[in-house]
Formats: C-alpha cells, sequence, structure tokens
C-alpha cells in the first residue's frame, strides 16, 4: 500500500487558479496509474483528471481547457494545475493511485484505484 497525502487546496474567487499536488510514499515503485477526483456533499466522488506511467491523460469534459494534470515520476509527485476556477469546482479533492496500469478509458472510474489520500478542500467563492 503506497501513501497519499494531498497539499494546495484553499480558498479563491472565481477565475483565480490553484495547484494541487499529491506526494506518494511507501510503496511506490509499482503506481503506474494516477488520477484526481473530487467530492461535493451528497454526490458521488467525480474522476476529473488521470494519468498511467506513460502519460496517457484523461479528462472529465467539466475540466477540460482548465485543469491540467502532470506528475513527477522520480519524486512520486502528482500534480493538478486548476485555472479558471468556478464555484461549482468547490470540493474535497482526492488524489488516488492504482499498481495496475489503466488505459484512459479507464482512469476516472473511482473502482480502479486501490490507494486514497484523504484530501483537501477547494473552495471557489463567487
Amino acid at each position: 500500500q503506497a501513501r497519499l497525502v494531498e497539499s494546495g487546496g484553499g480558498s479563491v474567487q472565481a477565475g483565480g487558479s490553484l495547484r494541487l499536488s499529491c506526494i506518494a510514499s511507501g510503496h511506490t515503485r509499482s503506481l503506474f496509474s494516477m488520477a484526481w477526483f473530487r467530492q461535493q456533499p451528497q454526490k458521488e466522488r467525480e474522476g476529473i483528471a488521470g494519468i498511467n506511467i506513460h502519460d496517457r491523460i484523461s479528462y472529465a469534459d467539466s475540466v477540460k481547457g482548465r485543469f491540467t494534470v502532470s506528475q513527477d515520476v522520480a519524486n512520486n509527485t502528482l500534480y493538478l494545475q486548476m485555472n479558471n476556477l468556478k464555484p461549482g469546482d468547490t470540493a474535497v479533492y482526492y488524489c488516488a493511485a492504482d499498481v495496475a496500469l489503466r488505459s484512459a478509458e479507464w482512469l476516472l472510474k473511482a473502482r480502479m484505484f486501490s490507494n486514497w489520500g484523504q484530501g483537501t478542500q477547494v473552495t471557489v467563492s463567487s
């Protein structure tokens, strides 16, 4: 099992930017797929951006063109650059990782990931 720790959340006004980071520790050598999910109150967890070890990337339609996922494999770190934030982006953001190499179509499916962080709150005000 790998331990995932997110950071970078906070409160911003609409149109602002935030950069989330997720550092993996422990059994990280075989983490071939990583992703960002978010969850709003009383809603299901939503996959928004995923990337695998071959840099195959997938984005949810709701964040395409605004969010960018990237990874620093050498330092076991996943990033999410979020630009032009909207109030609808307010949620708890989670980092996820798995030992399986997921193709792009599976990178946004929560059931495909076995390692999860504790989450970081992002609040966007209008």
